[in-house]
């Protein structure tokens, strides 16, 4: 099945936060940022812009009603800021307006006086001065100290990965509603409803039952509207509660590379001992991640890096420290792989460091390392893997002998340019890693014309999950897909939602839908089974058809509703579902937090011009454990799209701030994403069909975050490539790799030698 959108969405008919026709009387909102990335207020001067037509109000947090504070993990954030600034664009008053345009004039006219406290930008230098948003954390397995002296050979390094813009391409933005007996209707790009509506009801001061957060869908959202979508939904939200009227207010890029966090950057230390045979013995890593200003989701992304922290590879020896690191930079957050890859690129770094002074290809240290079925992880959890099904599946479906021999015979023969190739595992475990958060609501209505409607807690943002739910209906009830309605993501239909992330919510509202509909499907059996004088078992629907012990009595689906209706049989159902056997003791740093684990293996192969430094792509062939896929169509394309926003991370999203906090990677035009020239000119993705037991719905193993770490691939591929050209080069793990960083690898020694 494709995905069921697309034919709205390519007529131009899929409805998205902009194009909710307006109401009348509605007010545009437009925030005021901090010039400065830290100090004290001492002056707001709203005088002038009051004065400005079409202003109507401009709220401070004098205004709210309840808390000023927006916090989650740590209540470190306030909706807008009281006395002190932490980074540049933090907000500090709100424009209501009746046009954008004179929102946008007035916010020129807000005078402010800060005095400057120093700015931080480097975690090193946070942590360095105690600047911390969390005690700092450590997975342990073994004792590594023990077997130092017992490694044959030991290699330290540091390795760097920068930020990421989420760059959806519907920014972060809320129109919210007057409704009557003082409850507020919000519609919001966001990945988290009812964190938008717990937030919301505690800055506004009323019960959450006040609040109605509605979600349609996202232009994209990458993990960006997790968390960070809650500021713009309340703002908007205090101006309906201050205002009486409508409100809206949608980012303009500018403003919303400007105000948002990224992908967490790491700066990060490793450590790595192998014995003779190149077997990892030990293994350390200190992560320092740059958490910005407040603590948004910062510490559980740095949990997640800590149980990613040896990837694919069983490590008998294990300490991993991380450090959440406050910063005066806009409060980074979730991203696609949510600590995951950051951790992964360490360890990857670690083994090519190893390799490249030992003067082996890294791929035979990677192949024998790889995790087995019963090795225990850093953090308890016992792994079923499919590591090295993978593996010897990319060997033999791409001929790795006779590419790797291809390759080194075109390095032979040319000198202008050079390939490289790298092998990259994966493995990644599905499930928030903080076990409440693992459970789901389905509300499933079968209506007496046959149709169904659907409601869950998973919002669609261009992944496919309303397909999914669709399909997991269709599969129960045996009917038509046009039968079945998949309806908003609603707070007042669905309470109690965790987000749509962490690669989880197929799974979690997949299995509620399964639950609510396989409970209707139920009663309609029993109902069929007193009509035919059989036993239940004996009932069966199949494509609108009721079948009695295999054999058509012409009975229809419509027939069978009908007769539910005036029997009374219920035939409505809210399901409940929370994954079994989920577990994690944050003292111990042990248990069993994920339902399983995704693995697969990419193959990258890259040709640098070694003239100008520039590159191209060749191919990236990709063995990828789907459990059994209940989508291929949406699989593949969840598969090449994370492929090519872990590639764009990986060598050309480079985030620059100066040493004021400021943004200089602030428009398109500064800051490079990937483009059709940037994508692999061969993508082949190979479907790994396993049949080892999985928590996943329908045994269709979660799709969305995994393949971003393939774009590591990217990564290593050059730094060979380059190594082809210059064997001597000692080139830093610092990710990305820009054309302009190939470059000065490939001519090091020469880059500062005058010219004559």
């Amino acid at each position: 099945m494709k995905n069921t959108d697309i034919f709205s969405h390519v007529r131009g008919e899929s409805i998205y936060l902009d194009d909710v026709p307006l109401v009348a009387g509605t007010l545009f909102a437009a925030a005021f940022g901090s010039p400065h990335a830290h100090g004290v207020i001492t002056k707001l001067d709203l005088t002038q812009a009051l004065q400005m037509p079409g202003v109507v109000q401009i709220l401070t947090y004098k205004d709210i009603p309840g808390e000023n504070q927006i916090g989650g993990i740590v209540p470190d954030e306030p909706l807008l800021a009281e006395h002190h600034v932490h980074f540049q664009g933090m907000p500090v008053a709100l424009v209501l307006a009746e046009t954008e345009e004179a929102g946008q004039a007035a916010l020129k006219k807000i005078i402010i006086e800060i005095d400057p406290l120093p700015i931080i930008t480097d975690p090193r230098v946070a942590r360095e001065k105690g600047e911390l948003i969390v005690p700092p954390r450590t997975f342990r397995l073994g004792d590594p100290d023990a077997v130092w002296k017992d490694c044959a050979h030991i290699f330290e390094g540091i390795a760097e990965t920068n930020g990421q813009e989420h760059l959806y391409i519907e920014t972060q933005g809320a129109y919210s509603f007057p409704m009557e007996n003082g409850g507020i209707r919000v519609i919001s790009s966001t990945q988290g409803p009812t964190a938008v509506q717990r937030h919301m009801a505690q800055v506004l001061g009323v019960p959450m039952h006040q609040i109605e957060v509605d979600v349609t869908r996202l232009g994209g959202g990458f993990g960006g509207k997790e968390d960070q979508a809650t500021m713009w939904a309340i703002l908007c939200a205090l101006g309906t509660y201050c205002s009486g009227k409508p409100v809206k207010y949608v980012l303009n890029r500018m403003e919303d590379m400007r105000m948002t966090g990224k992908r967490n950057p790491y700066s990060s230390d490793f450590k790595i001992g192998l014995d003779k045979d190149l077997k990892i013995l030990a293994y350390e890593a200190t992560f320092h991640q740059n958490a910005g200003a407040t603590a948004d989701l910062s510490p559980a992304v740095l949990e997640r890096t800590l149980f990613h922290s040896t990837n694919t590879y069983f490590v008998p020896n294990v300490r991993s420290t991380a450090y959440s690191c406050r910063t005066n930079l806009p409060p980074n957050t979730a991203f696609r792989g949510f600590g995951g890859p950051q951790g992964m690129f360490v360890i990857e770094a670690a083994i090519h460091k190893a390799a490249q002074q030992l003067g082996i290809p890294a791929w035979e240290i990677q192949k024998r390392n790889l995790i087995q079925t019963g090795d225990e992880f850093s953090f308890g959890q016992k792994a079923v893997s499919e590591a090295t099904e993978c593996w010897a599946e990319a060997e033999a479906q791409f001929q790795s002998k006779e590419w790797i021999a291809n390759i080194d015979r075109f390095n032979q023969e040319n000198v202008l340019f050079k390939k490289g190739i790298s092998f990259m595992p994966i493995c990644f475990g599905i499930s928030f890693t903080k076990t409440p958060m693992n459970q789901a609501r389905a509300l499933v209505h079968v209506y007496t014309d046959g149709s169904i409607g659907i409601s869950t807690g998973a919002v669609e943002m261009g992944q496919g999950v309303n397909t999914k739910m669709l399909q997991v209906a269709q599969q129960i009830f045996s009917v038509e897909a046009k039968r079945i309605k998949i309806h908003s993501t609603n707070t007042f239909r669905i309470a109690n939602t965790s987000p749509s992330a962490a690669s989880a919510t197929a799974d979690l509202n997949g299995k509620a839908v399964e639950m609510a509909a396989n409970a209707i499907l139920t009663r309609f059996k029993t109902m069929a089974a007193e009509k035919f004088s059989v036993a239940e078992n004996e009932i069966e629907l199949r494509n609108e058809e009721v079948l009695v012990s295999g054999k058509s009595v012409g009975y229809s689906w419509l027939q069978l509703v009908q007769d539910g209706y005036l029997k009374r049989i219920a035939m409505s159902e809210h399901a409940h579902y929370a994954p079994p056997g989920l577990h994690f003791d944050m003292k111990l740093e042990k248990g069993h937090p994920f339902a399983y684990h995704v693995y697969g293996t990419a193959v990258t192969e890259v040709t640098v011009d070694c003239l100008r430094g520039t590159y191209e792509i060749d191919a990236v062939r990709i063995v990828h454990d789907f459990g059994s896929s209940m989508n291929p169509v949406i699989d593949r394309g969840q598969i090449e799209g994370g492929l090519v926003q872990g590639i764009g991370w990986m060598t050309l999203e480079e985030i620059v701030y100066d040493e004021t906090g400021r943004l200089r990677s602030n428009a398109l035009s500064t800051y490079k994403v990937p483009d059709i020239y940037s994508v692999p000119a061969e993508i082949d993705v190979r479907f790994l069909e396993t049949e080892k037991d999985n928590m996943a719905i329908l045994r269709s193993k979660a799709v969305g975050e995994p393949p971003l770490m393939y774009g590591m691939g990217t990564y290593f591929a050059l730094r060979n490539a380059i190594l082809a050209h210059r064997p001597s080069a000692d080139i830093a793990y610092s990710a990305p790799m820009t054309p302009e960083k190939v470059l000065m690898a490939l001519y090091e020694e020469n880059v500062n030698v005058p010219v004559s």
